[in-house]
């Protein structure tokens, strides 16, 4: 295992395209954005993951609103338009069903769908302001965030943001129920193809279950017991996932679920194989689930010492 790098907390990552992009965005400039953006066709998960950032640096800037007043039928602009302004419709409290915000982005992930038919995006979004301004457990809402669902899966049906959007949609603390989140997550992965991030989904519904039993029981609940000891989904996650997937070729948001089964197998006692991921993962930790057990960066910090010790002949 090699010597890992300081951490490294910038949202793109190890994408350092996006980096450079994301810096003249923050200055104002949009021209780089649509040359990243044209530039990486339909990797539909790379074009989220980087609408994310540069949406994370211009929903309080107006760099977005200016490059789709300039180019209108820009299926760039507008995707970017629509993710910013979802951005900013969060800003506001949750569940409170549709308000000129939402609105306002509703409409432009309809133009974005239409100056490019193919791409999620727009759907993936729309998904995002579903669970988010839906009031609590609304029937009519839920039809419609199914509706929006089946417009991603005639598009890219694995898509990974889309799934972890209605997963988080169906935590207890959003839309759903208990068992709910568990039930649908085992689902999809029993027909997910073996290679593919999302079979890391069962280890998401497994952290929320613990955040939210923290939340509720606090000391009572306590971390004597982990829930990820001898849990079938761990080992599920890294045969169906880890050792298929294409190790020269990880997905944009690859930190995100290696840090996920790096801390489930960590709390399950699996130091020795976790190295693996550990190294794979290099200064890419993630908050989250880490810090659902404690100090994010001195979990992380410690189970990966002890992952290197392991793996030491």
């Amino acid at each position: 295992m090699r010597r890992q790098p300081a951490f490294d907390r910038h949202p793109a990552r190890d994408d350092s395209r996006l980096r450079a992009v994301a810096e003249d965005a923050a200055m104002g400039r949009w021209e780089g954005a649509r040359e990243l953006l044209a530039a990486t066709g339909a990797d539909w998960d790379r074009r989220i993951f980087r609408l994310q950032v540069l949406a994370r640096t211009g929903a309080r800037l107006t760099f977005a609103d200016t490059w789709a007043q300039a180019e209108p039928r820009s299926p760039h602009a507008l995707a970017l338009l629509a993710t910013v302004q979802a951005l900013r419709s969060m800003a506001l409290p949750r569940g409170q069903g549709s308000g000129s915000e939402m609105a306002e982005a509703w409409q432009s992930c309809h133009a974005a769908g239409d100056a490019l038919p193919a791409d999620p995006t727009p759907y993936v979004v729309m998904l995002a302001l579903l669970r988010y301004h839906s009031p609590d457990r609304d029937r009519q809402w839920r039809e419609t965030m199914q509706s929006v669902w089946q417009e991603v899966e005639e598009r890219d049906p694995w898509n990974r943001e889309a799934h972890h959007e209605l997963l988080t949609y169906m935590f207890p603390d959003w839309h759903g129920v208990a068992g709910e989140m568990f039930h649908w997550a085992q689902e999809r992965c029993a027909h997910v193809p073996r290679g593919m991030p999302l079979h890391v989904l069962p280890l998401v519904a497994l952290a929320e279950s613990h955040r939210t039993r923290m939340k509720k029981e606090g000391h009572r609940y306590g971390l004597t017991v982990h829930p990820w000891t001898d849990n079938p989904s761990t080992q599920q996650a890294w045969v169906n996932w880890w050792t298929y997937r294409a190790p020269s070729m990880p997905h944009a948001a690859f930190h995100d679920d290696a840090n996920y089964l790096a801390h489930a197998m960590s709390f399950a006692n699996q130091h020795r194989a976790a190295a693996e991921v550990f190294d794979a993962i290099g200064p890419y930790a993630t908050d989250v689930p880490w810090s659902y057990c404690g100090d994010a960066q001195q979990l992380f910090t410690r189970h990966r010492k002890w992952a290197v010790k392991g793996s030491a002949p």
